[in-house]
C-alpha cells in the first residue's frame, strides 16, 4: 500500500489528508480493520517506537495506552499481585499470569483508566488470545501491533460493530533517519532521535546515596522511554516496571511533577481496602466506576457518598476516604522511580516527589540549581542520576 486516504486531520474541517513514505515506497503497516484517523496514527506510531524500544531495552513483552499522542502509561510484562489485579478490574481474567504480554497489557490499560478511556494501544508483541479478550471490553480506539494470534484478530474484529481500528506493522522496518514536518507552510527537518536508553545512562549518580537496584533500572528505563515518546515538559513516575503516573504538556516542570504525582498517588490508593471494597451497584459499568472511584479518592466534581448521590452508584453508603487515611496509607509508599526529560530547575519538584514515594530519580542535570537539587535529594536519602540527556518531544 504506497499510501492511505484518511477521513480527515486533525478536525473534520482539515482535508485532504492521508498518509504516504515521502519516496514513494510501500507503507510499512497493513490495515486489518477500520479506518483509522490522522490522530490514530500519530498515537500508533509513536506508541509502536515506545513498546519496541522497551522490549529491546528490558528484553520483555511491553505495551502502551496512548492518548493525543502522549502515554498514559507503558509496560513491561511482569506479574499482578492479586489486589492489583482487582484494582484494575483484570482480577476475572483466566489465564493473566501465563501472559507476560496480558500482564504488560493489564498494568499499562489499568494504571489511569480515566484517561485511557478510547485510548490507542500499542503490543510490542504478537496479540494472543488473553490480551485480546481483554483489549475487547474496553473502550479502545484501536491497537498497533506486530502480529495477532488468528482467535485474537477475530476476537478483536468484534469489537465496534467490526469496526475497531486493527494495524499490523512490519517489526523490522527502519524509518529514515532524517524527519521533515511542516508548520505554518515552513519545513522542518532533524536528525531521528535515535538516542538509546540503557543501563549505561545511569552511571552517573551525583548523590550521596550511590544504590540503584535492578528494579530501580528497570522502573528509571522505563519511565526515560516513556517520556521519550511524551509531549513535552514530561516528568513519568514508575514502579514494578510500569508507568504509574504521566504529567505531560506542561509549560512548568513542578506543574508535571504535581500533575503525575497525582495520577500515581491515584494508583496507589486505589489499591487501598477502602477503595477495592466499595459496594458498587451491578448496573455500574466498568468506565463509570473509573469516574466514580477517582471521584471518591480526589473529591472532584459530586461527592459520591453524599445523600442522595451514592445511592447512583452504590447498593449501600460508603464511608468517606479521609485525607488523614489517605495520607497515611501514602506514607508507606516507597522506592518509587521518576524520570524528567530535562533538568529540574528548583528543589520543589523534590520535595513534591518525596510526598509520592520516590526513592530513586534520573534527570538530564545541568541547571545552575543542581546543587540544591541534589540537597534536597540527599535530606530524603534519594538516590539520582544525571543522564546528560534531554528528551524533549514535541
Amino acid at each position: 500500500m504506497k499510501e492511505f486516504e484518511l477521513k480527515y486531520g486533525c478536525n473534520p474541517n482539515q482535508k485532504p489528508a492521508k498518509i504516504f513514505m515521502h519516496d514513494g515506497g510501500d507503507l510499512p503497516i497493513e490495515i486489518l480493520s477500520g479506518r483509522p484517523g490522522y490522530i490514530n496514527f500519530l498515537d500508533a506510531f509513536n506508541s509502536w517506537q515506545l513498546v519496541k524500544e522497551l522490549k529491546e531495552a528490558l528484553g520483555m513483552p511491553a505495551a502502551t495506552s496512548f492518548k493525543h499522542v502522549s502515554p498514559t502509561s507503558a509496560a513491561v510484562g511482569i506479574k499482578l499481585s492479586d489486589k492489583l489485579k482487582k484494582a484494575v478490574f483484570e482480577d476475572d481474567i483466566a489465564g493473566l499470569d501465563d501472559s507476560p504480554l496480558a500482564c504488560a497489557y493489564a498494568r499499562a490499560r489499568g494504571t489511569d483508566r480515566m484517561c485511557s478511556f478510547g485510548d490507542w494501544v500499542a503490543l510490542s508483541d504478537v496479540c494472543d488470545v488473553t490480551t485480546a479478550t481483554m483489549i475487547k471490553r474496553e473502550v479502545s480506539d484501536g491497537i498497533i501491533a506486530p502480529g495477532y494470534e488468528p482467535e485474537a484478530l477475530e476476537i478483536l474484529k468484534t469489537k465496534r460493530k467490526g469496526n475497531y481500528n486493527i494495524v499490523r506493522i512490519d517489526p523490522s522496518y527502519v524509518p529514515d533517519p532524517v524527519e521533515h514536518k511542516q508548520v505554518f507552510g515552513v519545513t522542518f527537518e532533524q536528525g531521528r532521535n535515535n538516542f538509546r536508553i540503557d543501563r549505561e545512562l545511569l552511571k552517573n549518580v551525583v548523590t550521596a546515596n550511590k544504590e540503584l537496584p535492578e528494579s530501580a533500572v528497570r522502573d528509571l528505563i522505563v519511565s526515560l522511554i516513556t517520556l521519550k515518546y511524551t509531549q513535552s515538559n514530561s516528568v513519568c513516575y514508575a514502579v514494578d516496571g510500569q508507568a504509574i503516573g504521566v504529567g505531560a504538556g506542561q509549560q512548568s516542570r513542578i506543574h508535571c511533577t504535581r500533575l503525575a504525582g497525582t495520577k500515581a498517588d491515584t494508583w496507589f490508593l486505589r489499591q487501598h481496602e477502602k477503595v477495592l471494597a466499595l459496594p458498587f451497584r451491578e448496573d455500574i459499568g466498568r468506565p463509570d466506576r473509573d469516574n466514580v472511584i477517582d471521584g471518591y479518592i480526589n473529591k472532584n466534581e459530586e461527592d459520591v457518598c453524599a445523600d442522595g448521590v451514592w445511592q447512583r452508584y452504590f447498593t449501600r453508603r460508603p464511608e468517606p476516604f479521609t485525607a488523614e487515611e489517605m495520607r497515611a496509607y501514602l506514607d508507606t509508599v516507597d522506592g518509587v522511580s521518576l524520570g524528567s526529560d530535562a533538568f529540574f530547575p528548583f528543589f520543589d519538584n523534590i520535595e513534591r516527589a518525596h510526598k509520592s514515594g520516590v526513592k530513586y530519580i534520573a534527570e538530564p542535570g545541568g541547571s545552575i540549581r543542581d546543587d540544591l537539587v541534589i540537597e534536597c535529594c540527599d535530606k530524603y536519602g534519594m538516590a539520582m542520576a544525571f543522564t546528560g540527556m534531554r528528551l524533549f518531544h514535541h
